[in-house]
């Protein structure tokens, strides 16, 4: 299951250290990270990742592979600059959104459209339909759920 985790481009160390914990626990649990590839929490999610021996895709926004974080596993270069949002919401099964600014905002709305699931770590939890969580434990918790629900149908 593919999980793309969306969120600040520049965090502070509070936010970096939360989503480096999330990263660490969705690779634990066998999930394939997808994320824009750059700085702030989608660096801190691939680097919990990589101490833990995951895998993350990065999504880039313009075309040389080398934007990417040195965390991501499999770096993409789409040359679409911010239209790149769609990709990486379209390749999770699952998005989790990390504080973030207006362009986590259009990824939620993108992520909405599609009908995938959107968990909301931090801000973002008053969206209608997105789903609140309290902590990274409690993100995979949510998960959890949601994948077995997506089994039963």
């Amino acid at each position: 299951m593919r999980i793309s985790v969306i969120g600040a481009s520049e965090c502070c160390p509070t936010i970096y250290n939360e989503a480096m914990a999330l990263g660490r626990l969705l690779a634990k649990e066998g999930f394939l990270i997808v994320c824009g590839g750059r700085g702030g929490v989608m660096e801190a999610v691939a680097q919990g990742a990589a101490m833990v021996g995951g895998t993350t895709i990065g999504i880039l926004p313009g075309r040389d592979v080398k934007e990417a974080n040195r965390y991501i596993t499999y770096p993409i270069a789409t040359g679409l600059g911010e239209m790149r949002n769609f990709l990486v919401v379209l390749n999770g099964d699952i998005v989790v959104a990390v504080s973030g600014e207006y362009g986590t905002l259009s990824e939620i709305a993108l992520a909405k459209k599609i009908d995938r699931p959107v968990i909301a770590l931090g801000r973002w939890k008053e969206i209608k339909g997105v789903i609140p969580a309290k902590d990274p434990r409690d993100v995979i918790r949510i998960i959890k759920k949601i994948k077995e629900n997506l089994n039963r149908s």
